[in-house]
């Protein structure tokens, strides 16, 4: 079978598709590169690339017709809680209605396989040391509701049309397979301590007076690479499969590391020690801890997470160093 990954040319979707090529799998890209590093460099020798948005009926009719798609892996989406706090409509369009769209077309098609990309932040701020699949969903922010709304939609359309679904709730994600795959952007924790040290500028830690051993947020971190190897784990379920089903999991480390710690392993990894972090006020609707329980995902999948904290940390700096040096392929250069 023939998978569409879309938003296959941005940070996370560029290792799915690696994971699923380098296992086997065909697989057709489609990303509209409007994310920081996006574009053909990314994806491996081989894999087509179309350029364009999951909003574009017709572009997706004559891409899953012409490629004879049988199976979808959704992760184009909006994905900034300040800009879907700003920006809700954007958000609802783009990550709703492009969902909507996107099913549309695989329903149309029979496609009968469908892995959408999901969030913990359909938790919001969970009251529990482990986050499971069953704890309730309260998302705390536009990105987070689109998110949820997704999955209504993913379950209800596999349900009433005969398609096997899977929702990956991932955590924190960092790292990079490959320096030249690295997360280009400033929004995630990580980029940003680097991009402080890189200026001369102090971390900011966002409250240090949180109920947590350190005072700091305590967040779970799973590496891109690993979360790639979930996706084809899931799509590899889903094709097996001879009957529809849903299937929703949590991934993550199901360890924490609070925001102080990560601090220190980033001086440590980039050995630039001065200046310390400073510490800032909260920023509003942190929870003071999210880790996952990833039970669920051991069983269903077989799947574990086999990097540490620190192999993030210095995979994400070598692709950071490679960026800063003029060296970081940018969208359309070819490999």
């Amino acid at each position: 079978m023939t998978w569409l990954i879309t938003g296959g040319a941005g940070y996370i979707g560029a290792h799915v598709v690696r994971a699923m090529a380098r296992a086997g799998e065909r697989v057709v890209a489609l990303d509209d590169l409007s994310a920081p590093g996006s574009g053909l460099a990314r994806l491996p020798e081989g894999v087509p690339l179309v350029t364009g948005s999951v909003l574009d009926r017709e572009l997706l009719d004559r891409t899953i017709t012409g490629h004879q798609i049988s199976g979808v892996v959704h992760l184009a989406a909006r994905k900034r809680v300040g800009e879907s706090v700003e920006s809700p409509l954007l958000y609802y369009r783009e990550n709703v209605h492009g969902l909507t769209v996107l099913l549309e077309a695989a329903v149309t098609a029979r496609v009968e396989r469908f892995v959408l990309s999901s969030s913990a932040a359909v938790y919001g701020m969970p009251d529990a040391q482990l986050v499971t699949e069953d704890t309730p969903c309260l998302p705390m922010n536009p990105y987070g509701e689109t998110k949820l709304a997704g999955e209504w939609l993913v379950r209800a359309t596999g349900r009433a049309h005969g398609m096997a679904t899977a929702c990956l709730r991932y955590f924190n994600v960092a790292g990079a397979a490959r320096p030249e795959m690295a997360d280009v952007g400033v929004s995630n924790v990580i980029p940003t301590f680097f991009e402080a040290l890189s200026k001369g500028e102090p971390p900011l830690i966002f409250g240090d007076d949180y109920p947590t051993p350190d005072g700091t947020c305590i967040r779970d971190y799973v590496h891109v690479a690993d979360l790639a190897d979930a996706h084809h784990m899931a799509a590899r379920r889903l094709a097996a499969q001879d009957r529809p089903g849903d299937l929703t999991v949590n991934i993550g480390t199901g360890h924490g590391v609070s925001v102080r710690e990560l601090a220190r392993l980033v001086a440590e990894v980039t050995g630039r020690t001065e200046p310390a972090a400073r510490v800032v006020g909260r920023r509003a609707g942190d929870p003071a801890r999210v880790v996952a329980a990833v039970g669920r995902i051991e069983r269903e999948l077989g799947w574990t997470a086999r990097h540490e904290v620190r192999d993030m940390v210095e995979s994400a700096w070598q692709g950071w160093c490679l960026r800063i040096s003029g060296e970081f392929k940018t969208p359309g250069q070819s490999t």
